[in-house]
């Protein structure tokens, strides 16, 4: 059994006061150096451990975290992070922790400049974000780690500007596990199509890490030559020319068997297929958004990846508590599983207490 082992024990067996101890724990100065070496060693064959919990909770100090998200109301993905965002300041609030939401359109490049300047002007003691548009986020990287501004990702990885930590699914993997999926429900080789909707491709480093996974699946496993992969950069602004893309697609790609939507975009795939009466073609796509879940049960959908968006806002914050509030080490990676949902799973991911 681990003893817990207090200011008191130790300023008992050093034989000074619990003030003294204090002052060696946070190196406050005024204590005599040969009294401060006994006072260490002695902390260091005890095994102390500080309770930063309950420092946490006796601590008046508030800390102003910024949380920069795409706004739900603009693509409902967002509401579930902005969901772990909420439901980890309820939690954590009590150890004086707050959260601000900075907000802005996904498909805006100024609109996210914009709210990450805001978030700057804040001057927060820690920031969590989804860094989609890659190239402009990198200036503000710069100035973060110049004010020693701790920042965490998630959803999207980018590990070259040193983040305190990645909340997220493994991209490459999951796209890798997409063409192991694929390749499993295929009876004979044939067209598979990666659509990437509603993105800037050259400027959305996650989805290109998903395509890269699912073509090495097929590299790896010396299948490429059987399988043709074909990529396609769909918006959907416009229902009339999505839908002639789509129509181009499949009239120049009569085998095609399967479609690999790399967003959570799934859903609009599902509708085409639907009126045009297509009914021979397997969609793979992510998160349980209602709609896609509506296909997903009509057979429409065979497989969702949930990515857990609610618990990526969730842990992102926790991690930012950990190290601003605790004073602990946290991981620079947090992987989170790579669930594959189907008609007869998707029960099992509903709670919305699970994290």
């Amino acid at each position: 059994m681990k003893v817990n082992i207090r200011i008191k024990d130790i300023a008992l067996k050093a034989n000074v006061s619990t003030g003294t101890v204090d002052r060696v724990l946070h190196d406050r100065g005024n204590v005599n150096e040969k009294v401060k070496e006994k006072v260490l060693k002695i902390i260091s064959e005890m095994k102390y451990e500080p309770n930063f919990i309950a420092r946490a909770l006796g601590s008046n100090k508030t800390y102003h975290l910024a949380a920069l998200i795409p706004n739900h109301t603009v693509d409902s993905y967002w509401l579930a992070p902005k969901s772990g965002i909420e439901k980890a300041e309820k939690d954590l609030g009590k150890f004086g922790m707050q959260v601000h939401q900075f907000t802005f359109d996904p498909f805006n490049v100024k609109s996210f400049i914009e709210a990450a300047q805001n978030v700057s002007d804040s001057n927060p003691d820690g920031i969590l974000l989804s860094p989609i548009f890659y190239r402009e986020v990198l200036p503000f990287f710069e100035q973060w780690k110049k004010q020693n501004i701790p920042f965490v990702l998630f959803n999207t990885q980018i590990a070259d500007f040193d983040p305190l930590s990645y909340i997220g699914q493994d991209s490459y993997q999951s796209g890798f596990l997409a063409g192991k999926l694929i390749h499993y429900g295929m009876q004979q080789p044939a067209s598979i199509l990666v659509a990437h909707i509603d993105e800037e491709i050259s400027n959305a480093a996650h989805l290109l890490k998903k395509e890269q996974g699912l073509r090495n699946y097929f590299l790896h496993n010396n299948l490429s030559d059987r399988y043709n992969i074909i990529k396609a950069e769909l918006k959907r602004e416009n229902a009339a020319t999505f839908k002639a893309s789509l129509n181009q697609i499949f009239a120049n790609t009569p085998d095609l068997k399967t479609v690999f939507v790399t967003t959570s975009k799934a859903h609009d795939i599902a509708k085409y297929l639907e009126q045009q009466n297509i009914q021979h073609v397997n969609i793979i796509g992510y998160d349980l958004l209602p709609q896609n879940v509506h296909y997903l049960n009509k057979g429409s959908i065979s497989f969702l990846i949930n990515q857990n968006p609610k618990g990526q806002g969730y842990w992102g914050i926790n991690q930012l508590v950990e190290h601003l509030v605790f004073k602990k080490e946290v991981a620079a990676v947090k992987f989170l599983p790579l669930d594959i949902v189907t008609k007869e799973n998707f029960n099992y991911y509903v709670d919305e207490d699970n994290i």
